[in-house]
């Protein structure tokens, strides 16, 4: 006797209570009338193994995995994405029907396909792109940005090492300065990138000087609470072209929740507004 189970995905992480995953992809469930379920589920590093192989028993067809877990997975899953292994970590499992688990990581196509989106005149080419911050959002930028073409990567960090261990791993198109010359670097950028928390309702002020603004630039901030930076109001004010970081946490979403459910959902006002809930 054969029996269909409904699809279940969800997303791991610890904390993971304020993860807007859940909202999103149940709006789509919603919205194009599946069947199928996408849960928070708050897992501990020492459980997380046990937890990830166990899933598919339980009729999971895949998982998100968000922070501090994305470097940890690669240990488990059988098969890993040429992507994921550039960036040193996974956001999206795909178990398949033989059990095996597939880790990928869509970060930088959801950063690219925001930043298309929400800039379109941004191309590539046009100029040297100056990215604030060295941890896992900046791998999957890097990567995304050099894959797109760009020229040039001037990167800095607070704590300059980390800075250097990317340009190690990305080689000569990344450039690194210090984090008190990072307004300096801004008066050549053609697109301007914050990875880092700094800014976030709860954290410190991004303090970077912003006068190297200019009409003409492309600024956009991984950070989505506020939806409106202090670097985006900022550039804003000086005629720079902004995007908000929500669209990056709705489009990277799309292929895990395609490979997961066979729909390929859309990233609209709606989904937006769910996110947003």
């Amino acid at each position: 006797m054969t029996h269909d189970r409904i699809p279940l995905a969800g997303v791991i992480g610890s904390p993971v209570a304020h993860s807007r995953s859940p909202q999103l992809h149940g709006h789509w469930l919603k919205s194009l009338g599946l069947r199928g379920f996408y849960i928070p589920m708050d897992v501990a590093r020492d459980d997380l193994a046990q937890v990830i192989r166990t899933l598919p028993r339980m009729g999971f067809v895949g998982a998100n995995v968000t922070v501090p877990h994305k470097e940890a997975v690669m240990a488990i899953a059988d098969k890993i994405s040429d992507r994921a292994t550039l960036i040193g970590a996974a956001n999206t499992l795909i178990f398949r029907e033989d059990g095996t688990i597939h880790a990928d990581n869509t970060d930088g196509y959801g950063f690219i396909e925001n930043l298309r989106h929400g800039a379109p005149d941004w191309r590539a080419d046009a100029g040297p792109a100056v990215v604030l911050g060295a941890g896992g959002a900046a791998r999957a930028v890097i990567a995304a940005l050099t894959d797109a073409g760009v020229p040039e990567i001037v990167l800095s960090n607070r704590t300059r090492v980390r800075a250097e261990r990317l340009k190690d791993d990305f080689g000569q198109r990344v450039q690194v300065v210090d984090w008190v010359q990072a307004g300096n670097a801004l008066d050549d950028a053609a697109l301007v990138v914050n990875t880092t928390s700094l800014g976030m309702v709860g954290q410190p002020e991004l303090r970077v000087p912003l006068d190297g603004l200019r009409k003409g630039q492309v600024v956009t901030d991984l950070v989505y609470t506020p939806l409106k930076t202090r670097l985006l109001a900022a550039a804003e004010q000086v005629g720079c072209e902004t995007v908000d970081g929500l669209g990056m946490l709705l489009y990277q979403a799309v292929p895990g929740f395609e490979r997961w459910f066979g729909v390929r959902p859309v990233v609209d006002d709606e989904a937006r507004a769910a996110a947003l809930r």
